[in-house]
């Protein structure tokens, strides 16, 4: 039996994360798994993960089982030992009540016991964080409002002093529609799916919030990078649980997956 990992020695809160959380075949990309990996062996160890994935978006705000359940297999025409993948992970309850005590009282949260997490949840942690020994609580979006999202996020924000790695996961761009081609096998990328991530980039780099707030008015290539939102909505809750917002993120990851950006980052 593999011994669980010591907790990090690393002082300060735990970053926040954003990162592409891809489909099931990611787990067999060699590449992409590699990048994964190892930005996970350079985090501090968690104590706890509040992931938020674009594949849930209800209100009120809700959170997902606290004990262990069947996974969501939210996809569909992929080989069958997909849907017979799991993950484990111990639930959450502690952290649940956390969450439920960090919202304000115009901000109800439902329990979902039930519902268990979702391939925006289960396949990036199970690249990450492989041995299933950290305790995940998924979180839903309420809605897809940039600036109502970042203060969800700024109310999470004591939690990473917890050791809470909160996890916004997306992709930072997802026109899906638009890359028949690239599925095929076509090298590269779009330059829609270019431009957006180009924009992107500039604008964390420049910690400028009110653009990205206003990015379906502002960013290039839209609305083919993002079709629909949901996506790129993860992101604004990343934002807000950090404690400098406009502080410049680490990129991780960086590149194209059929055609649309991988761009994933941190922020301490």
């Amino acid at each position: 039996m593999t011994e669980p990992a010591l907790p990090s020695e690393t002082a300060g809160p735990m970053p926040a994360l954003y990162l592409g959380h891809g489909a099931p075949p990611l787990l067999e990309d060699a590449d992409w798994m590699g990048q994964l990996n190892g930005w996970a062996a350079n985090l501090p160890r968690p104590s706890a993960i509040l992931i938020v994935s674009a594949h849930w978006q209800t209100a009120p705000l809700a959170l997902s089982a606290t004990r262990k359940v069947p996974l969501v297999y939210d996809f569909y025409g992929f080989p069958q030992h997909y849907y017979e993948m799991t993950y484990d992970a111990p639930g959450a309850p502690e952290l649940a009540a956390k969450v439920k005590g960090l919202m304000p009282a115009n901000e109800p949260v439902l329990d979902r016991e039930t519902r268990g997490l979702d391939h925006g949840a289960w396949v990036p942690l199970k690249a990450m964080f492989p041995d299933a020994d950290i305790p995940v609580l998924q979180m839903s979006m309420p809605d897809l409002d940039p600036q109502h999202l970042f203060e969800v996020g700024k109310r999470l924000a004591p939690l990473r002093d917890e050791g809470v790695l909160i996890v916004g996961s997306g992709f930072m761009t997802h026109g899906l529609p638009f890359i028949r081609e690239y599925f095929m096998g076509k090298p590269g990328a779009p330059q829609w799916s270019i431009d957006f991530d180009d924009w992107a980039r500039e604008a964390l780099e420049r910690g400028d919030l009110d653009t990205l707030f206003d990015f379906r008015a502002k960013a290039p290539g839209m609305p083919y990078a993002h079709p629909t939102v949901e996506h790129f909505a993860p992101l604004f809750v990343t934002l807000g649980a950090v404690a400098r917002p406009d502080d410049a993120p680490k990129f991780a990851i960086e590149g194209y997956a059929y055609g649309l950006s991988k761009r994933s980052f941190e922020i301490r």
